[in-house]
């Protein structure tokens, strides 16, 4: 093996997440990759001084180029977007910055930023890149990265979700988060059990107990499937509208699963994914639930837990 092709290999995962966090869309942030490759090829090695960062920084321009495309998309999206479920090993949630920054509720507070802030956000704040890369990456001065970066934390903070997980943006807060984040792992871990088990028994009361008042329901089916076209707020609300798919659900059909670096549950039918249920736990209560029954951003899914097999 080639030293490019070895320093690529071993770099990988992160151009994918780089590049997931700038778009929401693990086929594109695949697509993101492979071009990636393609001019890392030809690149003179000699010449590259730091490797990490002029690979994050080629996966953030192809990023960046195709969030035009990306937003068009979304104007004739039918109902909510919600970002492609992405399947996440059980101790990415060990990693506090990484389990936040891939949450599907820190993906949609990204979304309310620009395209270049997010960029600037995404490389600063979760991958800790210089202020010079950054600039080199999305061609503008460091002193203006700068002040992106400050408008676009401030923005973040502003919209970031609630709850004990908030170590994004404070590398110095790791150990302290991480404690809290293995102590609010049991109870997301009892929590998630708790709602498979209404979910498959039909106890609309036990269901009741374990969302929060103010939980947030959001269905993605992207005019393909049936799903919620606006946003469903509170627990007796909620309740109402999981209560209505109930029948339909079986102990065989539901499976738990770690996705965006939190706990979620895969329904099957026939054999194939239904739905993806990610929940956003807070102090032992759902506070967020949200339902990707689009096959369009499932089978990028699919394919990773047929190849984890």
């Amino acid at each position: 093996m080639d030293s490019a092709t070895e320093t690529f290999l071993a770099h990988r995962s992160l151009l994918f997440t780089v590049a997931y966090e700038m778009l929401g869309s693990a086929a594109d942030a695949e697509d993101v990759v492979q071009e990636t490759w393609l001019r890392w090829a030809g690149v003179d090695l000699d010449a590259v001084h730091n490797q990490r960062a002029y690979l994050v920084r080629i996966a953030a321009r192809q990023a960046l180029n195709r969030v035009r495309t990306l937003n068009r998309r979304k104007e004739s999206y039918i109902g909510s977007w919600l970002p492609e479920p992405l399947l996440t090993a059980p101790d990415v949630a060990d990693d506090v910055e990484l389990a936040e920054s891939v949450s599907i509720a820190m993906m949609l507070v990204l979304e309310t930023l620009t395209p270049t802030e997010r960029a600037v956000f995404v490389l600063r704040e979760v991958f800790d890149l210089d202020y010079d890369e950054i600039a080199e990456a999305v061609d503008k001065t460091s002193a203006a990265v700068r002040q992106i970066a400050h408008r676009a934390r401030a923005h973040v903070a502003a919209r970031r979700p609630r709850g004990p997980v908030s170590a994004v943006g404070n590398r110095g807060a790791v150990s302290s988060a991480g404690n809290r984040g293995a102590v609010s792992a049991v109870g997301n871990r009892d929590a998630l059990e708790a709602f498979q088990h209404a979910a498959e028994t039909g106890d609309l009361q036990r269901l009741l107990d374990i969302l929060a008042p103010d939980v947030v329901f959001l269905g993605d089916g992207g005019g393909i499937k049936q799903a919620a076209l606006r946003p469903v707020v509170g627990a007796a609300a909620v309740a109402r509208v999981l209560a209505a798919g109930m029948s339909r659900i079986t102990a065989a059909s539901l499976h738990p699963a770690q996705v965006n670096g939190s706990p979620a549950l895969v329904l099957r039918f026939d054999g194939e994914i239904d739905t993806v249920f990610a929940l956003r736990i807070d102090d032992g209560l759902v506070t967020g639930l949200y339902a990707v029954r689009n096959p369009e951003k499932l089978s990028h899914m699919e394919r990773e837990i047929t190849l984890r097999r």
